[in-house]
Formats: C-alpha cells, sequence, structure tokens
C-alpha cells in the first residue's frame, strides 16, 4: 500500500462557532505542507542595515489575505448582533438580525479584526477531528476540542 495514494489534499467541513447560535463556518482543512507554502508565498527577504544581513519579513496583510482565501470558503448565519460581539462596528440603526454574506473581503476583515475568531480559525483548520466525519461540529470559542453535534 502506498501511502501518497491515501492522502487527500484538501477537505472542508462545516463548523459552529459556539455561542453564536446558528452562526456556522465552512472551513478547509490547511497540512503543513500547505501553511509552509503561504508562509513561503508571503515572506520577502530584506537587507538589515543594523545586523548587515538579509532577513525574512513576513508580509502579515498578505499572509491574512491568503491564509484567509485558504481556510474559510464560506459561512452562514453571521448576523449583526454576532459581529458586535466579535468586533467593534457601528451598525447604526440597522436591524441586528441582518445577515452579513460572505465575501473574501468580508472573511479578510472579520479575521484580521477579531483577535477571538482568528484563534477560533487557527484551532479549527488544523485539527484533523474536525475533518474525520461529515457531521456538524461545534468548536469552542476559548479552546480548541470539537463537540460532537447531535
Amino acid at each position: 500500500m502506498d501511502l501518497k495514494t491515501l492522502v487527500v489534499d484538501t477537505k472542508s467541513a462545516w463548523i459552529d462557532f459556539a455561542d453564536l447560535d446558528g452562526f456556522s463556518v465552512e472551513v478547509v482543512n490547511l497540512s503543513r505542507k500547505e501553511l509552509n507554502g503561504l508562509r513561503k508565498r508571503c515572506t520577502t527577504s530584506k537587507y538589515n542595515r543594523k545586523s548587515r544581513q538579509i532577513e525574512d519579513v513576513l508580509d502579515e496583510d498578505k499572509f491574512v489575505t491568503h491564509f484567509t482565501k485558504s481556510s474559510i470558503k464560506n459561512w452562514k448565519g453571521l448576523t449583526l448582533e454576532h459581529l458586535e460581539s466579535l468586533i467593534l462596528i457601528d451598525s447604526g440603526d440597522q436591524d441586528k438580525k441582518t445577515e452579513v454574506e460572505y465575501t473574501q473581503d468580508n472573511a479578510e476583515v472579520l479575521v484580521s479584526q477579531s483577535t477571538e475568531f482568528d484563534t477560533w480559525l487557527n484551532e479549527v483548520v488544523f485539527d484533523l477531528e474536525n475533518f474525520r466525519n461529515a457531521a456538524k461540529r461545534t468548536v469552542s470559542r476559548k479552546a480548541g476540542g470539537a463537540v460532537q453535534k447531535s
């Protein structure tokens, strides 16, 4: 048996964001190889005048763009009310039940502006348990560890 034939490059799963009823994110598992590739694409070499050496510098904005594009496929149920608990927004007099549509730009803003969401996303996409079966899972906002949803 050849292990190369068994390896799956990518797999997505819908994961419920705990404590925000109805908010689910379709995430993609990122392998170590994919993450290293992302980092490499977002790193440039620059000359440091003080140390007189070439240093690798990660472009964090570029990394957020590529990481978000690679790890989030979609979401549903993100309301303005939910968003207020994740980032500071001014929703004015809009209905708090209004859903925020998934777009690549909206996903990037959420990942870059919400430490809580970014931390959750990093825990979810690298945890293989979240991708082992098709059942929907709920993952705690504070810590990793999926809870099977029945």
